[in-house]
């Protein structure tokens, strides 16, 4: 038996003052359905929530829904009247004659997300807001859940906490989330915002790039069809022979809009499949084996009832050069601590935290202090002038490095403050990931992003070269970046384990009383020394080096030598600050031209280095084979 439909929109025009949002929007919700909704930044994932609410009013179409539904909504700002307690705030939307009901949830939900039900709203932490508004939708239990964002400022136990609530919860869910591990454990369809389309999943989130990918590639094959027959058009309409008929005319503009149409949906393709590349990063400036050493230390803080809350007891660990840390633990067990113990912005009260002198941090603090509301986007990036600033060692235009990080380059002379959070998220990625030093500091760097920003952060962080110590409370960010996990259990205990979180959670599985030490799990680091050295032995044969190399490594130099002109040229042009007021669809083409002539140098200057070393090796080895012939 089909479950039964509870809300329905039908052919809808979604728009705001200044833009069409969607189009023949339809979707059907049912009950008992848990849906992520998922799509790229500004794809109109939050408008649609408000379209289910029925907060914005459609402008044609249809909108039903069950005259019994109750929706309720976690929105990203949380709001709260002044003397408000949680407690209050949590019970607003519920009727008086309902709250017994309900009160004993509130005392359930309020533990498991670490909310005082007496404390006031107003003195509460952005994070802790979040948590109340969290809690009030849970505490409800409408029809129809919406989340926006559920796991932002959690940690990891109250999010496998609501992940085991929301999947016993009876109702319908609909989810806004970047934590890919949070929507595969609890949806069973996904609904895909896709450049003004809606496209629906009858599978869960853990099925969506499958889909997705199907999806694309069927899209790809379309397009080259559709540009095969373009091209026979094209070419008939070139011959001009018949072209003043009239049947002529008309299959002449026929092919032209069929050109043009092909255009925009070519571009569309491109924009909803293209991968932001940052190029390679250079290597830190650090030659020191180790990073710091912690001997022995001890740290511990006073409570409010004059205990002492231990972060650190005999704690001892040693970070070497190039390791990559993922740092877990619920909120109050010492994460924060440690960082600072590391900086140097905070003291032992026993043992010692030896830093290396020549070590520099790079610091993301998930607080954003560093972010000044007043500043433009561009001064922010270049705080000293200029539009031009050091990208791992390259020059760059603050707007094209702007455009990197999916903002509009146009917005370069925006205020910080006018900024959402995921977007202040992004400046402060694109600061702190322009130059990195010797050692960068995550501290939850996933809160606000969405996917996209995501997959780009993965795939810069698996191009640097240094150390890197990351915080955050997103399982399957922390399996792509790093290869130790470090668990801070709260009173002073912390699990040391070589590998992702999915290594640490088996490893709790199987040992949950027992404490991990960092001899627990040394076969995969033997294994992965070996598969490198393999991989080594296979790239590092001799190759000898034939004519057609020969002829390709003299035109090197040529080529090397007109995109250095071509690059210079370009930035000359766009040194010009009335440029982009002039001309903005010439600046944005001087900038991709920019941009590719700079990646196409990078590929001959790494070939060239290449064939010298082929041709070197090859002179060695023939020098050395007839040496040997003459013993």
């Amino acid at each position: 038996m089909p479950a039964k439909l509870i809300l329905s929109v039908q052919d809808a025009l979604v728009r705001y003052p200044d833009r069409l949002i969607f189009e023949d929007l339809t979707f059907h919700i049912h009950e008992g359905k848990r849906i992520a909704l998922v799509g790229k930044n500004g794809a109109g994932k939050s408008t649609l929530m408000d379209v289910i609410t029925g907060k914005h009013v459609i402008h044609d179409g249809e909108r039903w829904e069950d005259p019994n539904l109750t929706i309720g909504y976690l929105r990203q700002d949380v709001q709260a009247e002044p003397n408000t307690t949680v407690f209050d705030y949590i019970f607003e939307e519920i009727a008086e004659k309902d709250r017994e009901l309900y009160g004993y949830k509130v005392d359930i939900v309020t533990d498991a997300l670490q909310l005082d039900p007496q404390a006031q709203m107003t003195r509460l932490s952005g994070g802790q807001l979040r948590r109340a508004g969290l809690a009030r939708a849970l505490v409800e239990e409408p029809d129809i859940l919406l989340l926006d964002e559920p796991t932002n400022h959690l940690d990891l136990d109250a999010i496998e906490w609501m992940e085991g609530y929301l999947n016993s919860y009876r109702g319908t869910l609909m989810v806004i989330s970047h934590d890919r591990t949070f929507l595969s454990n609890i949806t069973n369809q996904v609904f895909w915002l896709d450049r003004g389309e809606l496209r629906v999943s009858p599978k869960g989130f853990k099925h969506f790039e499958e889909w997705s990918e199907e999806l694309l590639e069927q899209e790809s094959r379309e397009l080259k069809n559709r540009r095969q027959i373009v091209k026979q058009e094209v070419e008939w309409a070139s011959r001009g022979a018949q072209a003043r008929r009239t049947k002529s005319v008309n299959r002449i503009a026929r092919m032209r809009e069929l050109r043009d149409q092909l255009k925009k949906d070519e571009a569309s393709y491109r924009r909803a499949t293209q991968k932001i590349k940052l190029g390679t990063m250079k290597r830190p400036e650090h030659t020191a084996k180790d990073v710091a050493e912690f001997y022995n230390v001890h740290k511990a803080f006073e409570r409010e009832d004059g205990s002492d809350l231990s972060i650190l007891d005999s704690f001892s660990l040693r970070i070497q050069r190039g390791e990559r840390i993922g740092i877990l633990g619920s909120n109050g067990s010492g994460k924060t601590t440690f960082l600072k113990l590391l900086i140097g912005e905070e003291k032992p009260d026993k043992g010692s935290v030896k830093v290396q002198k020549d070590i520099q941090f790079s610091y993301f603090d998930q607080k954003r202090a560093d972010l000044n509301p007043e500043e433009t986007l561009m001064r922010s990036l270049a705080p000293h002038g200029g539009e031009f600033i050091d990208v791992m060692g390259k020059n760059r235009h603050v707007r094209g490095y702007l455009r990197d990080f999916m903002f509009d380059p146009a917005r370069a002379l925006d205020k910080v403050r006018e900024l959402s959070g995921g977007q202040k998220n992004r400046l402060m990625l694109a600061r702190v990931l322009a130059n990195p030093k010797s050692c960068l500091i995550l501290d939850e760097p996933t809160n606000d992003l969405d996917m996209d920003t995501l997959d780009m952060l993965e795939e810069i962080l698996s191009n640097y070269k240094g150390t890197l110590i990351v915080v955050s409370h997103d399982r399957d960010f922390l399996d792509q970046t790093v290869t130790r996990i470090l668990a801070f259990e709260g009173e002073g205990k912390i699990t040391s384990l070589i590998g992702g979180y999915s290594d640490y959670l088996a490893f709790k599985t199987k040992q949950p009383n027992t404490k991990a030490k960092e001899k627990s799990a040394p076969a995969p680091k033997k294994k992965e020394s070996a598969e490198i050295k393999k991989e080594k032995s296979k790239t590092s044969t001799p190759k000898k080096i034939s004519y057609k190399f020969q002829r390709e490594l003299s035109q090197l130099p040529g080529k090397i030598e007109k995109l250095t002109n071509e690059i210079q040229e370009h930035q000359k042009q766009l040194s010009d600050q009335t440029f982009y007021e002039r001309d903005p669809s010439a600046f944005h083409a001087v900038i991709k031209a920019h941009d590719e002539a700079k990646a196409t140098l990078e590929r001959y200057e790494n070939r060239w280095l290449e064939l010298m070393e082929m041709q070197e090796e090859s002179v060695t080895r023939f020098f050395l084979d007839n040496n040997g012939a003459s013993c």
